[in-house]
């Protein structure tokens, strides 16, 4: 104790005096160096390395996908994240001096003593000797700065190039240790939400060939450079980018999967962000005076925009007349996409109407929405076009989950971009932040954190739609935990939280004409009165049960500090489903929700009838009636897509039955409603115009496919969740995933039939330890029914979910067919009787008819009710390969 304060005299008198005459310090000139905080360096010399990842990685090094069904490796990985590429050569001219271990709570804090209030938040970092973290690229600037006025020698940040240069020490495995990294290293590996008690003390792992430590994992560290692209061909001492969003962060931490320890991995901060995973390690020597690079390329959404004449695009349908338009897909992305923008999975989407009369969608894009790879994508409908523009990259803070995208038009001038920034993976930990734009989109404002410290437990930190402006000029964001709402009184210049929680999850809000605020919520129910409605259906007579529990209503008088509930007239919604409440322009309350078990509507005859899937309803009286219900459907029967790639029928009872919604309404009036895969258009007129009547039910749709190419034999394949392959000119159609659940669909109708599939070449990956490869073929009605039969490399599987009318099923692992070696083909035949609603599943394998039925299907495999005209068909493989043969589905009779 008596050195350390000893020390800290020696350090505040010398450092005084730097500030009234900077010393002028000698430079190192040995191997290593020692200065007077006690900080070791080693000197780094001259040389040329390759930069990026330069090798196809083991599996063990791939992280892991989310559990349960969705669980497996992450194959998409196995040549590394797309922003390590291209691997490029780069020389390093000049020597500079390293710091052997990164910047400890001790030797920063003789610079920031108050920052030893925050040791042991979260009971991580406590020591002196471990690393310094809560500090921003802000922060470390500082201190280098400051070190350098009181030593007058050049401390800085190292530049990305240096970092890797270093890290390597001359090698090109994956680690320094090797391709695959030690247990030592790997301190609470994996996705871990929040901070636990973890020793992180600098220089106990094993140093690489040139004396550096703890380069792999313990914590980030911040280096001096913007992040951005790589650029092909030969780099001399290069410092990154001119400008950007991010500096960029090296070496991974604990709580963290071993494959972002890799010395190759990029990650990256918003410059002011600071959190328990980043600190920072300093080098001596003068920054390279190499020219910057200049800013990428704007995006495809960023290109080209125009301004327009407020007046001119006002301009619309007439709001006296019914108007209805789409869907229209939003969400385009190639089907092998792997990053920036992913195939796989896109979700979570905002809309707004720009200033110049364009839309813009935003929305997430990634493999696993729990992961790090999550970034946001965007797509623009240009004024007086009908078709959205393919999917370019939004907003990305590298190897950080970018969760909850928002967007609002402040009705002037100015659109805002809102997102949670995590720390690390999870959507658990999140700070909001902004952004804003004044020319529709083509720049942004450098986004500003307005909610710092990223969410604890009670959430308050994620978006939900929407945000909008309140009776008192105030701006509102809506948020999916602990405060319901955000409001700023000056434009975003501050933010204050009002206090209270609508419990329940992705609440939409908004604000009535009294002052009063409504809210409604996902999964949260409460009682109500059964209603029984009997109806007619185009000669038949049916039932519809209004179940006893409802969505919730909630009111708030106070500006959202407590909250009433009542139970609503609608159904409760569920996984995957996100509802809108919007104040429209006119005045009315406009609800955007699905009926997962229908809902009772009055069509244009007067008759009552039930409709399932994506509804809209208006309130003329703030919330306490909706007299006006319809489905958003043109009753065209055709397919259409929802999350995913998954199809729908588009029908007189049916539409979309899942989606994140989002809507806004245009300066012309019309309202623009977009779930995660499709665009609505329609206005006021169109919702209060009762629905037609029902005029045709879409019965099962024959096809028969040899996949013999260059395109499907029959019509209406969709990909799902993206997959690379395709038809390989041998009669076949390879699906190659290095994902979960990565296919196409098909519909299939309402109706009894036959389904046949022929499977060649089956490969499987490197099974993960929460779950292994294989076909999976699923036969899905909408949200109700789900029937997934697995072929994995070790048995045959299947599971049957109801969420209606639930049928016992004879599972568990006695029903199961097991085997010691993995098939490398399979023949499958499922018989769907609707009268009986009963379905039998027969296989062969390695050659095999489909003639020996599945011991489920002997049991009894049977759907609670009749398949709707929205039944698909699913075929899917995970983390493999597979050639699919042939497909053949045929309608039956009863």
């Amino acid at each position: 104790m008596m050195k350390r304060q000893f020390l800290l005299v020696c350090i505040f008198v010398f450092g005084s005096a730097a500030g009234l005459a900077p010393a002028v310090g000698k430079r190192p000139r040995g191997n290593t160096f020692t200065n007077s905080l006690g900080m070791k360096f080693v000197r780094i010399e001259p040389g040329t390395f390759r930069m990026g990842q330069l090798k196809k990685l083991e599996p063990e090094v791939l992280p892991l996908i989310e559990g349960g069904d969705r669980g497996g490796r992450f194959d998409l990985l196995d040549n590394g994240d797309y922003d390590e590429r291209p691997v490029h050569t780069v020389t390093i001219t000049k020597p500079f001096y390293m710091a052997a271990c990164e910047v400890t709570n001790f030797q920063y804090e003789l610079f920031d003593p108050s920052h030893k209030r925050k040791r042991g938040i979260d009971k991580v970092s406590v020591d002196d000797d471990e690393p310094v973290i809560y500090v921003n690229w802000y922060n470390a600037q500082a201190f280098c700065q400051w070190l350098s006025d009181i030593e007058g020698l050049p401390y800085r940040l190292p530049t990305e190039a240096e970092w890797e240069y270093a890290c390597r020490a001359g090698t090109a495995t994956n680690y320094y240790t090797g391709d695959i990294l030690p247990r030592e290293f790997q301190k609470q590996p994996g996705r871990v939400r929040m901070p636990g008690a973890r020793p992180l003390q600098v220089g106990k792992t094993t140093p690489n060939a040139w004396g550096l430590y703890d380069m792999h994992g313990n914590i980030e560290e911040l280096c001096n450079d913007w992040y951005g692209p790589y650029k092909k061909g030969r780099q001399v001492d290069p410092v990154g980018y001119a400008q950007g969003d991010f500096r960029v962060t090296r070496g991974g931490s604990y709580a963290t999967s071993p494959y972002f320890l890799r010395s190759a991995n990029r990650m990256g901060a918003l410059p002011e962000d600071k959190h328990w995973l980043i600190g920072f390690r300093v080098v001596i020597g003068e920054l390279p005076k190499t020219r910057p690079l200049p800013p990428p390329k704007p995006a495809l959404y960023q290109q080209n925009v125009i301004a327009r004449d407020r007046a001119e695009v006002s301009r619309g349908p007439d709001r006296n007349k019914p108007y209805f338009s789409g869907p229209r897909r939003f969400m385009n992305i190639p089907p092998a996409s792997i990053g920036p923008v992913f195939a796989g999975h896109n979700h979570n989407p905002a809309i707004v109407e720009c200033p110049n009369g364009d839309l813009l969608t935003i929305w997430y894009t990634c493999v696993s929405e729990k992961d790090r790879e999550l970034g946001q994508a965007a797509s623009r409908l240009r004024y007086g076009t009908d078709q959205w523009e393919q999917a370019s990259p939004f907003w990305d803070v590298p190897d950080r989950n970018d969760h909850c995208p928002t967007l609002w038009f402040d009705g002037t001038s100015k659109i805002y971009h809102f997102c949670g920034v995590s720390a690390g993976a999870t959507y658990g930990t999140l700070a909001m932040i902004m952004r804003s734009s004044a020319d529709s989109g083509a720049t942004w404002s450098r986004a500003r954190i307005i909610v710092p410290g990223h969410a604890n437990a009670r959430g308050g930190h994620m978006d939900s739609e929407p945000v909008f402006r309140m009776n008192d000029g105030a701006i509102a964001i809506v948020t999916d935990g602990f405060p319901t709402l955000w409001t700023s009184p000056d434009e975003g210049l501050s933010w204050h939280s009002c206090g209270g929680t609508l419990i329940g999850n992705h609440p939409g809000v908004t604000q009535l004409a009294d002052g009063r605020l409504i809210g409604f919520v996902r999964d949260h129910e409460l009682e109500a009165k059964e209603v029984i409605t009997t109806y007619q259906d185009m000669g038949r007579t049916l039932t519809h049960k209004a179940r006893n529990r409802r969505m919730k209503k909630s009111i708030s008088a106070d500006g959202g500090k407590t909250w009433t509930q009542t139970a609503s007239v609608f159904p409760c919604i569920y996984g995957g489903q996100r509802l809108v409440l919007l104040r429209l322009k006119e005045g009315p309350l406009f609800l955007a929700s699905f009926a997962n078990r229908g809902i009772i509507i009055t069509d244009a005859a007067g008759q009552k009838r039930e409709v399932r899937g994506m509804f809209g309803a208006v309130s003329e009286d703030g919330g306490e009636t909706w007299p006006y219900i319809r489905l958003i459907s043109d009753g065209s029967g055709r397919a259409v897509e929802t999350t995913n790639g998954g199809f729908f029928t588009m029908g007189d009872r049916t539409a979309e039955y899942r989606g994140y919604m989002s809507g806004c309404q245009g300066l012309d009036g019309v309202i623009h409603l977009i779930s995660s895969y499709e665009h609505y258009s329609f206005n006021l007129a169109w919702l209060k115009t009762p629905q037609p009547p029902a005029r045709r039910i879409v019965p099962v749709m024959p096809a028969v496919e040899t996949f013999t190419g260059p395109d499907f034999d029959a019509k209406g394949w969709q990909p799902y969740h993206g997959h690379s392959g395709g038809f390989n000119g041998k009669g076949q159609y390879t699906i190659l995933s290095k994902s979960h659940f990565q296919g196409m669909n098909r519909i299939i109708g309402a109706g009894s039939f036959e389904m046949n599939m022929a499977f060649k070449n089956i490969h499987f990956n490197p099974r993960g330890p929460t779950a292994s490869p294989g076909i999976t073929i699923w036969i899905k009605d909408a949200m109700m029914r789900r029937l997934h039969f697995y072929v994995r490399d070790n048995r045959l599987s299947l599971g049957l979910q109801d969420e209606e009318d639930r049928v016992p099923f004879p599972e568990g692992r006695n029903y199961n067919v097991y085997f010691s070696v993995a098939p490398k083909s399979a023949n499958l035949k499922f018989i769907y009787n609707e009268k009986t609603r009963r379905v039998r599943i027969f296989y062969g394998l390695n050659g095999a008819e489909a003639t020996t039925e599945l011991p489920h299907s002997k049991a009894g495999i049977y759907f609670g009710r009749a398949l709707s005209e929205s039944a698909a068909a699913y075929i899917m493989m995970s983390c493999g390969s597979v050639d699919v043969d042939h497909c053949e589905i045929k309608p039956l009779p009863d």
